[in-house]
């Protein structure tokens, strides 16, 4: 078998290293546009920010580590078309311009996905840049750590966005947060995101919340940020609005694609093409909740797929049992976690629902230093069925918020949750933990 894998970070190594493992005598090559391989672009903003300063830290596995495991990786190559009629490929050297073709018997794309850069004027400023690779995240903590960055403008108020605040302020850096919509962090309850820009506020993050971006300018030495509310002088400006699906080299391969371009896959990772799979952020996944196609670009789903995505080209059916989103972000001191349904989505799906927000500490107030916790379940009102769940505060938010990632994968009722086994000792937790207090509150 002769296999090309077309991206080296999260899915497309995983689905390498699967198929080697599963079919030791494949010919297996992997195309990377970039210069890094498999390594961890969520840790991005806190080496930006020191809080690591070794980039190594990041990397999973170097080039030669693949060498050793007889998996051929090509960094600085882009693949610019893909023949899915003759199984081709044409592939460009990034670092002598040569061009040149090669076949493959099973296709794997995990090309990942580009940052949004808005279309208004000065967005193309050299002082401008975003943070997706491993390659801005180099040069971006060169830049943030020059003496003349004083102030820093980032543009868009989702979880890049949020985490390069708290990177930011630990270099000593004044910021300001743009976000065009009504709030931050939009993928949580609108309580939780006002938690959210209160806990940056309080940590001297000035957070500015619709406010659209018009245009950059530049002033001296100066940017100036201009919005509906006002300009925004700064130092440098970091794009953090989104990002795309890379996969506009495939428009005309016959593989479907959603209307953001997120390559359509089945439960397999396969595409609509044969003997071409698909995942990672250019790619769509099974919501086991909602039972329909997602574009939920995370790091967990992209190395669960990759893996799927490697053992099926190796002959196996293997299906993924489906992601809910659950996702987790550190606000300063305060941790945010979710999973499961949003109202939004409840609302969409036309579900008859209730929610119940409650408040509990993490442990008796009896061992020193309790901390709050914030509960926020969305059910069903009749079956009172879980559908999603988002948890903060200073201590074991994220951890709880992986309880009711499993009650909801599993299908159980909010009773069901309240009367869960969980273990209790006064460090760790209550009787009446406070997964069971929010739970038993939910009738």
């Amino acid at each position: 078998m002769k296999a090309i894998v077309i991206g080296g970070v999260a899915a497309g190594m995983s689905a390498a290293s699967k198929l080697r493992r599963m079919v030791p005598d494949a010919e297996i090559t992997v195309y990377e546009k970039g210069g890094f391989l498999s390594y961890g672009a969520c840790g991005l903003p806190y080496y930006v920010g020191d809080f690591n300063t070794e980039p190594g830290k990041l990397i999973a596995r170097t080039q030669e580590q693949y060498r050793e495991m007889k998996i051929d990786c090509r960094l600085h190559h882009e693949v610019l078309r893909v023949d899915p009629a003759a199984k081709k490929v044409q592939v460009r050297d990034l670092t002598s311009g040569r061009e040149f073709e090669d076949t493959y018997d099973k296709l794997m794309i995990a090309v990942g996905c580009n940052s949004v850069i808005p279309r208004f004027p000065g967005s193309d400023l050299p002082a401008v840049f975003s943070l997706r690779s491993m390659e801005d995240g180099l040069l971006l903590r060169e830049i943030a750590h020059l003496d003349g960055v004083r102030h820093v403008a980032v543009i868009g108020g989702g979880y890049i966005g949020v985490e390069m605040m708290e990177a930011l302020v630990h270099l000593g850096k004044q910021v300001t947060l743009i976000e065009a919509g009504d709030r931050i962090m939009n993928t949580f309850e609108p309580e939780f995101s006002e938690l959210a820009a209160q806990e940056l506020e309080r940590n001297g993050v000035r957070v500015m919340i619709q406010s659209a971006v018009t245009g950059i300018g530049e002033t001296g030495n100066a940017r100036i940020v201009k919005t509906g509310k006002g300009d925004v002088s700064c130092d440098i400006v970091i794009m953090a609005v989104g990002v795309r699906p890379a996969t506009a080299f495939l428009k005309d391969t016959g593989i479907r694609m959603a209307r953001n371009g997120a390559l359509i896959v089945d439960r397999e990772m396969r595409t609509s093409v044969e003997d071409v799979w698909a995942a990672g952020d250019c790619a769509t996944v099974y919501h086991r909740l909602m039972e329909e196609d997602a574009f939920i670009a995370l790091g967990t789903v992209a190395n669960k797929c990759g893996r799927i995505a490697g053992e099926n080209m190796a002959g196996k059916h293997t299906k993924f049992t489906g992601a809910l989103g659950t996702a987790a972000i550190k606000v300063f001191d305060v941790e945010f976690g979710r999973t499961g349904m949003t109202e939004r989505d409840a609302k969409r799906l036309g579900i008859d629902y209730k929610t119940k927000l409650v408040t509990a500490f993490d442990h008796p107030a009896y061992y020193p230093d309790p901390e709050k916790l914030v509960i926020k379940l969305i059910y069903e009102a009749r079956t009172r069925k879980l559908l999603g769940a988002n948890v903060c505060g200073k201590r074991n938010a994220v951890m709880r918020t992986d309880i009711f990632a499993v009650a909801i994968h599993n299908g159980m009722t909010t009773e069901e949750v309240g009367m869960v086994d969980l273990a209790y000792a006064p460090p760790f937790a209550s009787v009446w933990d406070a997964v069971h207090i929010a739970a038993n509150a939910a009738k």
